[in-house]
């Protein structure tokens, strides 16, 4: 619940600025009889993603109780920390010039004539977003249970809206590059969490060593199965009798990232 709550707040913030940005643009360049065609390309993308999301979850549920499952579940851990990893580094390299960006995009869309330049625009920039989220998503749901999935995401959803109302409603004043940086901070161990998941997948199913050699074991004090054991599972990767190749990669992984990403300064990116 933690994870997706992180997750669905921090991708609610980013793509309603893309959105604020995408619909700005077209009131300063004089066309805001095109916004509604940036809310066709929004509600398409989010279509596409949720209906993708559906589709990838009930096929990895096709294969409940085989290895198979095992092998697809511990890529989709696997790709998603990848992902997770990428798309935090890059939003920081990338926010001090999004709004320049999205804004030439947008005057080149209107200077093409074409019906549905806007529209494409909008429902690219989206569907990025959006089917970044359902690899992250899909990711902690085969670790976790549904209720916690959906609860984390609709909370981290709803404040994201808060908040980006807050900010280009209201004026809310808020340092979105501390904020972009604490959360890369939090989704990072997150990461973390989901490679060594990956790795005991993979023990499990022995195309790695040391499936059986278990360092120690909390069961008795934090089962996986309880809720807090859950939640401490799908955030950080908490694992109740852990095997010193997932320790080793939880480890390193973070020390790796966190060295990197704490080392630079954050970079401001401003409201629309």
């Amino acid at each position: 619940m933690i994870a997706e709550f992180l997750i669905f707040l921090r991708e609610g913030l980013e793509g309603s600025m893309i959105i604020s940005i995408l619909l700005a643009s077209l009131r300063q360049i004089g066309q805001p009889e095109r916004v509604r065609e940036v809310w066709w390309g929004v509600t398409a993308a989010l279509v596409v993603a949720l209906g993708g999301g559906v589709l990838a979850y009930q096929a990895l549920h096709a294969y409940s109780g085989t290895p198979l499952q095992t092998a697809l579940e511990g890529s989709t851990y696997l790709v998603a920390a990848a992902a997770l990893t990428y798309m935090t580094f890059w939003m920081r390299q990338e926010s001090t010039h999004l709004r320049g960006d999205l804004s030439a995009q947008t005057s080149r869309a209107v200077a093409s004539h074409s019906r549905w330049a806007i529209t494409s625009l909008a429902f690219v920039t989206v569907a990025r977003e959006g089917l970044e989220t359902v690899v992250f998503s899909l990711a902690i749901a085969l670790a976790a249970q549904a209720w916690q999935v959906m609860v984390g995401a609709v909370i981290g959803l709803v404040v994201a809206l808060m908040i980006s109302r807050a900010i280009y409603r209201m004026g809310l004043r808020v340092n979105l590059g501390r904020f972009f940086a604490v959360m890369g901070s939090l989704l990072m161990v997150t990461g973390a969490g989901l490679l060594a998941d990956a790795i005991e997948d993979y023990q499990q199913l022995g195309w790695l060593p040391g499936a059986h050699a278990g360092l120690w074991s909390t069961s008795q004090w934090l089962p996986e199965q309880s809720f807090w054991g859950d939640l401490a599972h799908t955030f950080v990767g908490y694992a109740a009798t852990p095997t010193f190749l997932q320790l080793a990669v939880w480890a390193v992984y973070l020390a790796i990232v966190l060295s990197f990403w704490l080392s630079r300064r954050p970079r401001l990116v401003g409201p629309a």
